[in-house]
């Protein structure tokens, strides 16, 4: 058992080095920048386009490209004990979905529980994507995607189990497409592109130097994703959600609603 593993690589958004160090710790999950410390809890997404940025109301931390890094902590259940120290402004985005996240924590033998749960079957819809929320005795996550071809439509389902998690959904790569790259460029984002950690498309396929891996990888990176904003929550909940078109503002938007709803609740709130 590891008590700290530090992990560095590139920004993808910003250029240049970016490192993160997770260690062991007494208490609630954290996350230390610059000096200051703020619990996840008190985080709440501030910028979710091509990536999630997180902050405290007071932006005494404010750390982006945390995604991937809360799918891990999402799909494997952390729950306390864990302390992340971001070197700069940026998680880095290594390889490109949540495995060497997994990998981390699973050296440091974190507590995992699950304390979120649905406490009803309900329908929430954000523009285009629409979320259909179910109880159940166990995390549930199944995402159906519809984008332009080559990728189509296309599913990907988890139903809580971590090993499952860490074979087949932690290794999908985050994906776009070429034409969108010198808009995302001249917007301050995706300055470092390594195509060995990310998959890109133009009309026809994987670009050159892009590995296509699985058909449905780019399904499996959005049940990936929904895991990490759902985990900002305390989740993945106990439960079944069934989302069409998910993206991380929808997701976002929708969780903060369930829970004013009460459609996720805590262990211990009706």
């Amino acid at each position: 058992m590891a008590s700290s593993v530090l992990l560095r690589g590139a920004a993808l958004h910003r250029g240049g080095p970016a490192g993160v160090s997770l260690s062991r710790v007494p208490g609630p999950v954290l996350v230390e920048q610059r000096g200051a410390t703020a619990r996840l809890d008190e985080l709440r997404p501030v910028r979710t386009d091509r990536g999630v940025t997180v902050a405290t109301a007071d932006g005494r931390v404010r750390v982006d490209l945390v995604e991937h890094l809360l799918a891990a902590i999402g799909g494997l259940g952390v729950s306390s004990g864990l302390l992340v120290a971001v070197d700069g402004e940026e998680v880095p985005l290594l390889d490109g979905g949540a495995r060497r996240f997994v990998e981390a924590l699973e050296q440091l033998e974190l507590p995992r529980a699950r304390a979120l749960r649905v406490t009803r079957e309900v329908v929430l819809e954000h523009e285009r994507s629409v979320y259909r929320f179910a109880p159940g005795a166990a995390p549930c996550l199944r995402v159906r995607i519809d984008f332009p071809p080559p990728v189509g439509q296309q599913r990907a389902a988890w139903e809580g189990d971590v090993a499952d998690f860490v074979a087949r959904i932690a290794p999908a790569r985050t994906f776009g497409w070429e034409h969108e790259l010198a808009g995302l460029r001249a917007a301050g984002r995706a300055a470092a592109v390594d195509l060995a950690s990310v998959l890109v498309f133009d009309a026809r396929g994987p670009i050159a130097g892009c590995e296509a891996r699985l058909a449905d990888e780019p399904a499996r990176h959005k049940l990936l994703d929904l895991a990490g904003d759902l985990a900002l929550y305390g989740g993945p909940p106990r439960g079944v959600i069934d989302a069409f078109a998910p993206g991380h503002t929808a997701t976002h938007a929708v969780a903060a609603r369930a829970l004013e709803l009460g459609v996720l609740a805590y262990d211990g709130v009706s």
